[in-house]
């Protein structure tokens, strides 16, 4: 049997092996230094990270500023307040009405023109565009350049 000292030696191990320090515990999140507009470009000097951000509305909450650094804030983002997930959204690099450059490329051959966007996209988005000379509205993915890429039939 063990004794009672035996028994607070052992409760006083686990607990030393089960604690974690205050401050691992406190995960720090990106919040605004200062008001963001929706439309405003996020930079880094524009967030400080904090521990206890007031968390208004439904999450997810951005927990790390490599996520939105470069991002485009959706909503008006406050100092203190965490960022959801939904506020923030990737850069326009073609607008709807803008003229794009229309590249189609297949083995060696390249043809290259203009167009003009039928909607909005950031880099990787699927988007129409009329070509300027032809009439014909096709559909190409936005480039990180922002000309828009055709693929072959």
């Amino acid at each position: 049997m063990s004794t009672p000292r035996a028994r607070s030696v052992l409760n006083a191990a686990i607990a030393a092996c089960c604690a974690v320090p205050a401050a691992a515990q406190e995960a720090l999140a990106p919040t605004p230094r200062v008001v963001i507009y929706p439309g405003d470009v996020i930079r880094d000097d524009m967030l400080a990270d904090v521990a206890e951000a007031a968390r208004d509305g439904a999450g997810p909450f951005v927990e790390q500023r490599s996520l939105i650094v470069g991002k485009v804030a959706r909503l008006t983002l406050l100092p203190g307040h965490a960022i959801p997930f939904y506020g923030v959204s990737n850069r326009k690099l073609v607008a709807n009405g803008s003229e794009v450059k229309l590249i189609y490329s297949e083995g060696g051959l390249v043809i290259m023109t203009t167009g003009a966007a039928l909607q909005d996209g950031s880099i990787g988005d699927i988007v129409r565009v009329r070509n300027s000379d032809s009439g014909v509205t096709v559909s190409g993915a936005v480039q990180p350049d922002g000309s828009v890429r055709v693929s072959g039939g």
